[in-house]
């Protein structure tokens, strides 16, 4: 099955909504599905081969994965519908319609205007609000506007000379401009341009005042209107949680450029939007000389590169000021044949694409880079910079303690060389009672262990680690370094690295130092630890067996772990056997080793 050999990359993947993309061998998109982890559902195509004839189809035709995150599963909705429509992948085509999701338009190109809801936004002089997912909120939104400000709902030609007006005004949901003595253009004016602020989504000065009248009307006991105010209330704030950045129609038509730049290199995610939808995602790469030059310097040329042979849109986003911004927007204008404008947005929803952009740019500087000794160069020069270290850490030694309450305590040390695990120089330790007392604690035992292992060390003359990695927090690194002064190392570097909180601790810094969780840097810190801590546990439960394991029979001339286990076996126990007769133990294990084991209880109290 050809999806199995992305397994490693499936298992990278991060754990939040967004939008999969399988690829084919010609680098056709074939499949776009959404996902509230993108984890947990791609990994479910492991194990779907054999469902039906077209997953299998599927899976065999997979041979490249993309991911796009977004903020939220709607997002992740409406993402894939723009996908789907844009790329048309064929195992889409009989599982999803052409429908779009809907819109509600403002018909301010009449003289009365009303809300109705819309499947396309279209050039008519409307202000269009949306989209709404899923569609029963853009229903529910449009009847809000009929009982908060009393918009319209009928399809009569308003002139202001109808007699009396229809039951909609009766039940309060139309304040009746087709009485002109009941409500004037005037005030039917200002009721639109509430309902406008309204479907803008410049809700708080609203949400106030819906407040003050909930209040009110509970107060006078006039709880049916406290409850619609309470269902309008909750609407309006369910509307604003859904920033829906991936779909509406202020955005119009731009690009969206998001950058993540590191040690190994530099990615550039783009995401192109048509008619106020995500249509497309392009990625670009750079090595990592060019991503020394600085963020302007890459933008500048991603930018240059990318409209090299595109039409640039007239506005386009980016997370910083690029390289000779002016000169890059007339060479845009040129090319364009229009004004184009390059520009930093700062807050609001135009920030929070580009952060999106961002953020999928960090993800694609993942896969692309933190494999192998890309990963692996990373992770040091970005614990070299962290740490202000001469150079990379290239060799790197961790301790981990493991005991239970003392007893049975043991030590390990792994031994990590340019970001890949040395299994032959991995080390264990059994700790030694000493003047401290015949139980150590772990600050006691990282104190022994560390000196044992330099002292050796400085006794063969090296080499010595780049940095040493300690399990746990201040107090074991401490007692790390109480090792290290008294045999003269105290230049070595070592630096701890606490569980749960995962904050790296160090002897030059008062506050801890706290990496990103995807940090590479961090993630490779953990790696080692995990493995010291795995190695310090497998021997310490093997001291353990070997303890439970011992039995007074040991002592016994001639008798090894078998006629140990056949004796214990054949009378039950250690009591069973010391009772027995000759004649029963001669039966069981011959009696030159019955003469030996009555010997040897003869000579015990």
């Amino acid at each position: 099955m050809a999806i199995r050999q992305l397994k490693d990359q499936i298992a990278r993947l991060p754990e939040q909504p967004g939008v999969y993309l399988y690829l084919n061998a010609a680098g056709d998109t074939i499949y776009v599905g959404k996902a509230r982890s993108l984890r947990d559902r791609v990994r479910a195509y492991l194990g779907a081969y054999g469902n039906s004839p077209k997953t299998d189809a599927l899976l065999d035709d997979i041979v490249r994965l993309e991911v796009i995150v977004t903020d939220s599963v709607v997002e992740a909705l409406a993402l894939e519908n723009n996908l789907i429509k844009q790329r048309s992948p064929k195992y889409n085509i009989l599982l999803r319609d052409d429908k779009n999701y809907p819109y509600l338009q403002l018909t301010t190109n009449e003289a009365f205007p009303r809300v109705l809801v819309a499947r396309r936004v279209e050039r008519d002089g409307a202000y269009y609000a949306g989209p709404f997912m899923p569609a029963r909120l853009a229903r529910r939104t449009m009847g809000l506007t009929h009982r908060l400000f009393g918009i319209r709902s009928c399809n009569e030609v308003i002139t202001g000379k109808r007699d009396r007006p229809c039951l909609e005004y009766d039940i309060k949901r139309c304040i009746a401009p087709c009485v002109g003595t009941i409500c004037s253009a005037e005030t039917y004016a200002g009721a639109v341009g509430l309902t406008r602020l309204f479907l803008e989504g410049k809700n708080d000065e609203l949400l106030k005042s819906l407040h003050g009248r909930m209040r009110a009307a509970a107060a006078t006991e006039r709880f049916e209107e406290a409850a619609q105010m309470r269902d309008a209330i909750r609407t309006i704030q369910t509307l604003q949680d859904r920033q829906q950045k991936m779909a509406t129609t202020e955005f119009g038509y731009r690009d969206v450029f998001g950058l993540k730049m590191g040690p190994a290199g530099a990615v550039v995610q783009v995401f192109e939007v048509r008619r106020g939808r995500v249509i497309e995602r392009i990625e670009l790469g750079s090595d990592a000389a060019t991503a020394a030059s600085g963020p302007a310097d890459v933008l500048a040329a991603a930018i240059q590169q990318f409209y090299e042979d595109r039409d640039p849109p007239s506005e386009i986003h980016v997370p910083n000021e690029p390289e000779e911004r002016d000169a890059l927007e007339t060479w845009l204008t040129e090319i364009a044949g229009r004004k184009v404008r390059i520009l930093v947005p700062q807050r609001g929803e135009k920030r929070g694409l580009v952060d999106l952009a961002t953020r999928n740019a960090g993800l694609a500087y993942q896969h692309r880079f933190n494999r192998g000794p890309v990963a692996e160069y990373d992770a040091l020069e970005t614990l070299r910079r962290v740490l202000a270290l001469p150079a990379s850490p290239r060799l790197i030694e961790c301790f981990d303690i493991s005991t239970i309450q003392g007893r049975e305590t043991v030590a390990s040390m792994v031994v990590c060389e340019d970001g890949r695990m040395k299994r032959s120089d991995y080390r264990k330790f059994r700790i030694r009672a000493d003047h401290e007392g015949p139980f150590l604690d772990d600050f006691a035992a990282m104190r022994q262990v560390v000196g044992r292992r330099y002292r050796a060390v400085l006794e063969r003359g090296g080499p010595f680690p780049d940095l040493l990695l300690i399990d746990g927090g201040q107090g074991q690194l401490s007692a790390a370094y109480d090792a290290l002064e008294s045999l003269g190392l105290a230049n070595l570097v070592a630096v701890g690295l606490a569980k749960k909180e995962e904050l790296v601790h160090t002897r030059t810094t008062p506050a801890p130092i706290a990496l990103a969780t995807d940090d590479p840097a961090l993630l490779l810190l953990q790696r080692v630890r995990d493995e010291a801590h795995r190695f310090a546990v497998t021997f310490h439960r093997k001291a353990r067996t070997q303890r439970d394991l011992h039995s007074e029979l040991d002592g016994v001339p001639g008798i090894g772990p078998r006629r140990r286990r056949t004796l214990l076996t054949t009378f039950g126990s250690l009591a069973g056997v010391r009772r027995a007769s000759r004649e029963e133990l001669a039966a069981a294990v011959g009696g030159k080793v019955a003469d030996a084991v009555l010997a040897f209880f003869a000579s015990r109290p």
